[in-house]
């Protein structure tokens, strides 16, 4: 007799399904092109679009570091943006010395009775072990958010909080980033000011 067990309801109907084509639904950083924006995203407009440039890096490294970065935040049509970063260190000369830190996450503002005010949510995760909940607001240019949770695993960073703060200045993009580890206050980790090359 066999270990196998007949499935009483038949096989899935997937299984025998034609093969499934390119994906009808795309995201975009040019608002030109693509779905439409989601109207509950226009407070957060500014900050849709390609951006690079390069930045500082310190803490927790012992020395600080420079560093280039590719930023892209796009839409594809509902109510919120998919955040996507990968960074490269530099040496002396401006040379790629290396990979560094990547990130993905999602931005989307809190409605209240259906219409967005200037509060937001962020989610974020790193593949070092690191994923974040964050809270803040969005007004005008600047956007400025704080953790709300932060969870790792056991062999990831331990990081506890963190603080980011964003704004278009003069056509491009600055940002600072805080992280504070285990017990250690808010600490300066991150900063960078990035051109808009896209969008």
């Amino acid at each position: 007799m066999s270990g196998e067990t007949e499935n009483p309801l038949g096989p899935p109907p997937w299984l025998n399904a034609p093969p499934v084509g390119v994906s009808p639904y795309e995201d975009t950083h040019d608002l030109r092109v693509g779905p439409d924006l989601h109207h509950s995203l226009l407070g957060l407009l500014p900050f849709i679009g390609l951006w690079r440039g390069r930045g500082q890096g310190g803490f927790p490294a012992e020395e600080d570091y420079n560093f280039a970065q590719e930023v892209r935040i796009s839409h594809d049509g509902r109510d919120f943006l998919r955040f996507e970063s990968r960074s490269w260190l530099l040496d002396d000369e401006s040379q790629p010395l290396g990979q560094a830190l990547t990130e993905s996450g999602f931005w989307r503002p809190v409605l209240v009775d259906g219409r967005p005010g200037d509060e937001m949510e962020a989610t974020m995760i790193r593949p070092d072990g690191v994923a974040e909940l964050y809270l803040g607001k969005a007004v005008s240019t600047r956007l400025e958010m704080g953790t709300d949770a932060v969870a790792y695993t056991p062999s990831g960073l331990h990081v506890t909080g963190g603080h980011r703060l964003f704004g278009v200045v003069e056509g491009a993009l600055l940002y600072a980033h805080e992280i504070s580890i285990d017990n250690s206050p808010l600490t300066p980790h991150m900063s960078a000011r990035l051109i808009r090359i896209g969008g």
